[in-house]
């Protein structure tokens, strides 16, 4: 990008900083570090491309300044932890709700495909279940206990195993976003044509209410969650893909970092998506009505977090949209 272009696109934005450091009023030391770097992104990009321009020394100067002024406002009580569940993460939903809906399209869309391909050809399901789990949950069937699979192991043993699984699968659709997205596109793809010839197996069997009560009780949150991890895959491809007006390896520095703060902020999901998948949904004899409020709990309260909550934040002001 041309040194004037880079100007004109960021001037408004750094007279903005200006503004804010010249005033009277007491800043928000958060506030002032989130200015801090964007300031030092844009110095970075000004001493690859300008070194020697005006602009580069203009910014080095501004970014002192912000950097001052942070340690003099510095707040000491915030508790890091809860600021990150309660303005961090759900920022990051925010600002980048387009790559998580694009993620949600990408699953829902390969759910369709799964359902679609089951019923239209009767070895499909065995294809991408494989004949045990096919086999085994057929015999259940017979046995009067369609979901008997959930009770099949050891609670504490599921837990982990069930969990770490979560983690695991979470981490490969984040990581497989470096392939240009592409990676991430293709594991959404597969776990979401799995769940659609999965439960149309069971609809063919007359079973859909039945196992739409019983695995969608840890299914809610869990696939949720993999589909938000779907959307920090697409975070850092598309961070490698659209640069803008950063040197690609720094926006996907940033992309990485802003990806790998929603995985974390996952780990307590799987964590309570694992404990209802290994202690609740074996649970089969439980009112339907049980089964539901735990359902519609969970998916309230994910809508909320995540979509909601987010953009409540926005309108107060809380944050700004990048």
């Amino acid at each position: 990008m041309r040194e004037s272009a880079f100007a004109k696109a960021n001037i408004s934005k750094w007279e903005e900083f200006e503004r804010l450091i010249g005033s009277k009023k007491k800043k928000d030391p958060d506030e002032l570090a989130e200015l801090f770097i964007h300031l030092t992104d844009d110095l970075a990009y000004a001493k690859t491309h300008y070194p020697k321009s005006d602009i580069t020394h203009y910014l080095n100067n501004l970014s002192t300044k912000v950097h001052a002024s942070i340690y003099r406002n510095k707040r000491q009580t915030q508790n890091r932890f809860v600021r990150f569940w309660k303005y961090e993460l759900p920022r990051i939903f925010y600002v980048h709700r387009k790559q998580f809906a694009y993620a949600f399209v990408v699953f829902f869309l390969s759910c369709l495909i799964g359902a679609f391909s089951a019923a239209n050809d009767d070895t499909f399901v065995r294809l991408i279940m494989g004949d045990a789990y096919v086999d085994m949950t057929l015999n259940n069937i017979e046995r009067g206990n369609p979901m008997g699979v959930y009770g099949s192991m050891a609670r504490v043993d599921m837990f982990f195993a069930i969990t770490f699984n979560n983690v695991r699968v979470s981490f490969l659709a984040f990581a497989a976003g470096i392939l240009l997205s592409v990676g991430t596109g293709l594991l959404l793809f597969q776990n979401g044509v799995m769940l659609g010839s999965f439960q149309y197996f069971f609809y063919a069997k007359g079973l859909l209410l039945t196992s739409v009560l019983s695995i969608w009780i840890h299914g809610t949150i869990e696939i949720i969650s993999i589909v938000m991890a779907g959307g920090a895959g697409m975070i850092m491809g598309n961070s490698l893909l659209f640069p803008g007006t950063y040197p690609r390896m720094l926006s996907l520095q940033k992309g990485a970092l802003t990806g790998a703060k929603v995985i974390l902020g996952l780990i307590p999901l799987f964590i309570i998506a694992g404990f209802l998948e290994s202690f609740v949904t074996r649970l089969t004899h439980w009112p339907d009505a049980v089964k539901a409020m735990i359902i519609l709990g969970s998916l309230a309260f994910m809508i909320y977090y995540i979509i909601i909550y987010p953009r409540r934040l926005n309108h107060n002001g809380t944050f700004s949209e990048d």
